[in-house]
Order: C-alpha cells, then sequence, then structure tokens
C-alpha cells in the first residue's frame, strides 16, 4: 500500500518538475527569441528604519521606474512585469 503511494508520490513529484523545467525553457526561448523585451513599471520604495524599544520608523524613499522583463519568469536580470504590476510596494530594511 505505501510502496504504491510513494510511487505514485514521486511520478507525480517527477512530473511537476518536467513540467516546470519545460515552461522556464520556453520562456527563455521566447524572451530572446522577442529580442529581450522589457518595460518599466513605477514602484514605491519605503525603508523600515529600526528605533529603540523594538520599534520600528517606516519612510517612503520616492517613487522609481524599475525595467521589468515582459515574461512569465524573471529574466535578463529583472523581475516580471507582472509580479511587479501586482506588488508595487518594495520595502527595505536597514
Amino acid at each position: 500500500m505505501y510502496q504504491l503511494l510513494g510511487r505514485w508520490l514521486a511520478g507525480a513529484l517527477f512530473g511537476f518538475a518536467v513540467c516546470f523545467v519545460a515552461a522556464w525553457v520556453c520562456d527563455w526561448t521566447l524572451f530572446h527569441m522577442r529580442g529581450k523585451p522589457t518595460a518599466t513599471i513605477t514602484v514605491h520604495r519605503y525603508m523600515g528604519v529600526p528605533l529603540k524599544g523594538q520599534k520600528e520608523e517606516y519612510d517612503f524613499l520616492g517613487d522609481f521606474a524599475v525595467p521589468c522583463s515582459v515574461s512569465l519568469f524573471p529574466q535578463g536580470g529583472n523581475d516580471p512585469c507582472w509580479y511587479l504590476g501586482s506588488h508595487p510596494d518594495q520595502w527595505e530594511k536597514l
């Protein structure tokens, strides 16, 4: 019984890994075939500064235009545009 479940789980995990690698390779290929398309997204940057007494102060650093890759996965050293568009607030800790 457990042997069958383990075999099924191992097969499912292997199938998931194969699908993930195939999706990344296709995304990488399309990204390079289209000429490495990039765009810019405006993000809001904040910094958390620790204070005395286990408190923290949050400072607004400003709005910045950040380059992003038009792809499903991070490509060319940039985050994907769909991710930056849905997470426009970036936090930095000091």
